[in-house]
This record gives structure tokens, C-alpha cells and sequence, in this order.
């Protein structure tokens, strides 16, 4: 069995990351590059960033920004938010992001994904689906949660991966920044879809809903941002309750660091 992953997540609005509930009420959580070099220290197998107001006010990913949170970090790093475009992909690449996530410019031409995955490859291309309930089935949504669509999730989800996605970023809108829990209902339906990696998001609240989110919904990775930035959980506390339920993980650890707290070195 794949090591599952912990992936600390940061919601990004005017440089700054953010947090609310179900993408409301949004309350500044701090310094992204500050928070980047935490979660790179304590251990998080990826970090995922997402400037979540870039497609609903139609500009582009804050590509400096990337380059400077790309900076601090060995680890994997996505970055998502008005990518809409092979060349979009290319900047935040070359701004030094591992991989890209792509949400509502899928939604509007699925095709893109075929060509990302053909240009860049699979392990690259992430598909962000974020998916209500309505009318007792799961409907994408675009411009972060914004907008509703009649589009059933699961069917497209598969389209995805038929087109070449490498994984879907699964973001329960109704679960989002509840600490409710992960939606099984909705994660284990999509798991059971798709034959590719999902990663749960939205509604991380105790240490159990994260191995919840893997022994019942199936979860190949699971993402959090408010319990992480308010320091209700470290990515070892979550690491230790997950190895603890019997679930493989990566051992979070503690890289050397100089005398002032930070990195020794950092991406060129």
C-alpha cells in the first residue's frame, strides 16, 4: 500500500492566506511563505496552494508569489487558482510549482486537460473539482464554490481521468471549513469512480476525521488548512493518529536547520 499524504493547504486572497466557511467570511491566517516554510519543516508530504479569487475575478496566479513560497520548500508543491491555459501552466512551473490544479477552466473546456497531460504529463495535471449536493445527487461548481452548474461530478470526474488527469482535488463545498468532518458519502462514491488518486478537502475537524477519510472513503491523500493554521493539529499529530489506525504513512520529521529556525538552503 502507497503511503497516504498529509497536505497542509493555503487558500490565497490578495497575497495573503485565508480561511473561512463553505469560501465565506474569509479571516486573514498569515504569511504564506512563513506558513510554507513551517509545514515544509514539520513534515507535510505536499503543500497546495490555491489563490482562490483568481478565476472569479478573472486574472491570473500570483506567479511571484509562487516563486517565492516555491523557495522554501522540498517538498511537492501545487498550485491552483485561474490557470486557464498551457502557458498558465507553464509560468507557475517555471515559478518552480511541481504540479498544477486545474478547476474551472476544466469545467469550461475539458479538452485542456488531454492537452496538459500530453504536454506536461499526468503526474503533473491535478483536477479541482469542487462538488455540492443537490437533488439527492454531487454538481460541480465553478469560480471557487461561486457558481452552480448542472454538470453530475462523478461522470466527469471519470471524463478526467480519461483525459489524462493524474489525480482529482476533491472539494466537499458543503463540508468546506466546517470541521464537520470529510463527506464519505460523496469522497467514497468518487473514489469508487475513478481510477485514478483522490485527495479529500473540506471539513477536517478531529484526528479521526482524517483516517475516517481513508479506511471509509477511500482517500489517497488528505488536505486541511484551518486546524493546520491554527495550530489545533501539527501534520505529526495527524501522522501519529493515522499510523496508529493502522494506516501507512510518511514519518513527519524535522529537518537540520540553522541556528535562526530556518531552512539551510532553499531552491534556487
Amino acid at each position: 500500500m502507497l503511503a497516504r499524504r498529509i497536505i497542509p493547504c493555503l487558500d490565497i486572497r490578495d497575497g495573503r492566506v485565508v480561511k473561512g466557511v463553505n469560501f465565506q467570511d474569509l479571516r486573514d491566517a498569515g504569511d504564506p511563505v512563513e506558513l510554507a516554510r513551517r509545514y515544509d519543516l514539520e513534515g507535510a508530504d505536499e503543500l497546495t496552494f490555491l489563490d482562490i479569487t483568481a478565476s472569479a475575478e478573472k486574472r491570473k496566479t500570483l506567479v511571484d508569489l509562487v516563486h517565492r513560497v516555491s523557495r522554501e520548500l522540498f517538498i511537492p508543491f501545487t498550485v491552483g487558482g485561474g490557470i486557464r491555459s498551457l502557458d498558465d501552466m507553464r509560468a507557475v512551473l517555471a515559478a518552480g510549482a511541481d504540479k498544477v490544479s486545474v478547476g474551472t477552466a476544466a469545467v469550461r473546456d475539458p479538452g485542456l486537460i488531454g492537452r496538459a497531460s500530453r504536454a506536461f504529463g499526468a503526474q503533473f495535471i491535478i483536477v479541482s473539482l469542487d462538488v455540492r449536493r443537490r437533488d439527492g445527487g454531487f454538481f460541480l461548481t465553478t469560480h471557487g464554490g461561486r457558481t452552480p452548474t448542472d454538470i453530475e461530478a462523478l461522470g466527469f470526474a471519470r471524463r478526467m481521468a480519461d483525459e489524462g488527469a493524474g489525480e482529482i482535488l476533491l472539494n466537499d463545498m458543503d463540508a468546506d471549513g466546517t470541521r464537520a468532518g470529510f463527506g464519505i458519502d460523496l469522497l467514497a462514491a468518487m473514489t469508487d469512480a475513478v481510477p485514478i488518486a483522490v485527495i479529500a478537502s473540506g471539513g477536517a475537524g478531529e484526528l479521526g476525521h482524517f483516517s475516517e477519510a481513508v479506511l471509509k472513503g477511500g482517500a489517497d491523500a488528505v488536505l486541511a488548512a484551518s486546524v493546520f493554521h491554527d495550530g489545533t493539529f501539527t501534520i505529526a499529530d495527524v501522522k501519529n493518529h493515522m499510523a496508529a489506525a493502522g494506516i501507512e504513512v510518511r514519518p513527519a520529521h524535522l529537518p537540520a536547520v540553522d541556528p535562526e529556525g530556518l531552512t539551510a538552503t532553499t531552491r534556487s
